[in-house]
């Protein structure tokens, strides 16, 4: 911590069972002595407590990062076990998302898991202040919140694993991952090694390295005017051409598969019999990568779009993939959009609680949503709205698309309801395992990840009083639709929009208030595509591979996106001819 800054503690909400508690890093000049009712001294020099919130702040800016958990604590005036909820409302100095998502993660773990664990609410609030003063300076202002819930029985848990550090094996480095994951992301364009430099903060020399590592390996190769590519074990199966082949009236595509990322591509494709790949290939411009095929009686084309997500270049060159798509393949009437996404958790409703692995399709939350998709985008005071205001139409704009017919989603209910009723009847489970075997040989590891890392960010300790949150299990007797290791299929709007994945709090709520089961990266403006294009028949497959859109838990990506082409065919198998 700097010499001239104090860390401030000041209650901000008191009541018997709601406590909020503000703790922020000011300069000595900001202090106002006459609100200071303490100040520490030996080891606590440098904390000072406020008597009350400091006065004309002006509207306060929304927290940056909200981490929620539970704990039961004992009671020192009744000697019983108490379940508060707390939650964690962080704001940052100025410093990049990932470092701010890492100290947050980084500052709960120690909090709860490191050294001499807290065993009362003041203990925490102790603890936190000493954190903030030692271990966090870019962290600028936590606040602390404090529900007390009913008073339960509990027996303290015996000695447990602590939390386990988030450490993912792998034979690459983690340059060269960085290195491997930008050539993804833009395949089937390729890019040279002065904008993989960039793009990875990576000296071009040392990029050039790890570009050598990885076509050693057969992972990338370099092509004729010095760009470099993804390419596969089977990359002999791929064909470059600069014009598309003609394709027979009998071999024309009437299914047309839409994926964004590396690994959705090759799980879809793990779905189809008798495939041809081809990549129409561009030294400038977009290529575009189409794989030819069946699944079940239908002949279906596949493709990866070169870039997704919110910017305008990235909206754009989605939208135009998918226009040329539609262009070539003209007598295509089915368009599944199949790939990764964040699930919204209803950590209290086992019905709709969303785990990583379960399959989101998208369909009409209800009467009064007429959508399977929705984007949501910030007007200019939208980050000056208090939480309950947020989600008016002055501070947010919302776009909805929805298919004039929902045949495919109508097949998925119906797959789903049969299910529910013969829990041997899931053909996607069968389909799951058909893929892993086509999948085996691949690069990328597609099996389910161990459910101890499907974490809605919480964490256990090791005994005491700390009870991990986990996740909400079915009524006691009631009918459990979930298998051990296999998805279950939920149904609801498929959202997406950058100020959302900005706070967690806002999100849910607004997951909640539009009926969405799933978020994305962003693929408005290839739904719009779509729409344009006339094509009455459309479905959002999404896996669950975290708690966000898709992008943050790379583990579970290849299972998830697996998942979501498992569900894909059998929608598929189930069309009529």
């Amino acid at each position: 911590m700097y010499n001239d800054e104090q860390i401030v503690m000041t209650p901000t909400k008191r009541s018997q069972n709601h406590t909020t508690v503000m703790m922020e890093r000011l300069k000595i000049s900001e202090l106002d002595q006459n609100n200071v009712i303490h100040s520490g001294g030996g080891d606590h020099k440098g904390i000072v407590i406020f008597k009350e919130p400091r006065a004309g702040k002006g509207t306060p800016k929304p927290p940056e990062l909200v981490l929620g958990f539970k704990v039961v604590l004992k009671s020192s005036s009744s000697n019983r076990h108490e379940q508060e909820n707390w939650q964690l409302k962080f704001w940052f100095k100025n410093v990049q998302d990932q470092e701010k998502i890492e100290n947050a993660e980084s500052f709960l773990t120690e909090l709860i898991s490191c050294g001499e664990r807290p065993r009362d609410s003041v203990a925490f609030i102790k603890k936190i202040l000493k954190l903030m003063q030692l271990n966090y300076p870019v962290i600028q202002k936590v606040e602390v919140e404090m529900k007390k819930q009913e008073e339960i029985k509990i027996t303290p848990p015996s000695p447990a694993t602590s939390v386990e550090a988030k450490i993912t094996s792998s034979k690459l480095t983690a340059d060269q991952e960085k290195v491997l994951d930008i050539i993804e992301a833009v395949y089937p364009n390729s890019l040279s090694v002065a904008n993989i430099a960039k793009s990875s903060n990576i000296s071009e020399e040392a990029t050039q390295e790890h570009l050598m590592a990885l076509q050693a390996r057969g992972l990338v190769k370099c092509l004729s005017n010095g760009n470099y590519m993804r390419t596969t074990k089977n990359d002999t199966d791929v064909k470059m051409v600069k014009q598309m082949p003609m394709v027979a009236q009998s071999k024309q595509p009437v299914i047309a598969i839409i994926t964004a990322q590396y690994c959705e591509k090759l799980a879809v494709d793990s779905m189809i019999d008798n495939k041809e790949t081809f990549v129409k290939f561009k030294t400038e411009g977009e290529s575009n990568v189409y794989t030819l095929g069946n699944i079940g009686p239908h002949r279906v084309v596949s493709t990866k779009l070169p870039a997704t997500g919110m910017a305008r270049g990235a909206m754009i060159a989605a939208g135009s993939t998918t226009t040329r798509l539609l262009g070539s393949f003209p007598r295509v009437d089915y368009v599944f959009l199949v790939g990764v996404g964040g699930g919204v958790p209803h950590c209290y409703d086992y019905t709709k609680h969303v785990r990583l692995g379960d399959v989101v399709v998208s369909t009409p939350p209800d009467n009064q949503h007429s959508y399977v998709y929705l984007y949501c985008e910030a007007l200019k005071n939208a980050f000056d709205a208090e939480e309950n205001d947020f989600l008016s139409p002055e501070h947010i704009s919302i776009k909805t698309w929805c298919p004039i017919s929902l045949k495919l989603q109508n097949i998925a209910c119906n797959l789903w309801r049969k299910g529910i009723l013969d829990l041997s009847d899931r053909p996607w489970e069968n389909f799951i395992e058909e893929g892993l075997q086509q999948l085996n040989d691949k690069e990328t590891a597609f099996c389910r990840p161990p459910p101890d890392t499907d974490k809605i960010y919480c964490m256990s300790v090791e005994g005491g009083d700390l009870v991990d949150v986990g996740h909400p299990q079915p009524m006691e007797g009631g009918f459990d639709p979930r298998k051990p290791g296999m998805p279950v299929l939920h149904f609801g709007a498929v959202g997406s929009g950058k100020i959302l994945m900005q706070d967690d709090t806002k999100r849910l709520a607004f997951a909640d208030h539009h009926g969405i089961m799933s978020f994305d990266t962003g693929f408005g403006s290839v739904v719009e595509s779509i729409f344009g294009n006339r094509k009455d028949d459309y479905v959002f497959i999404r896996g669950i591979s975290d708690y966000k859109d898709g992008t943050k838990k790379k583990d579970w990506q290849p299972y998830a996106a697996l998942a979501a082409a498992s569900v894909m065919k059998s929608i598929i198998c189930n069309l009529d001819v």
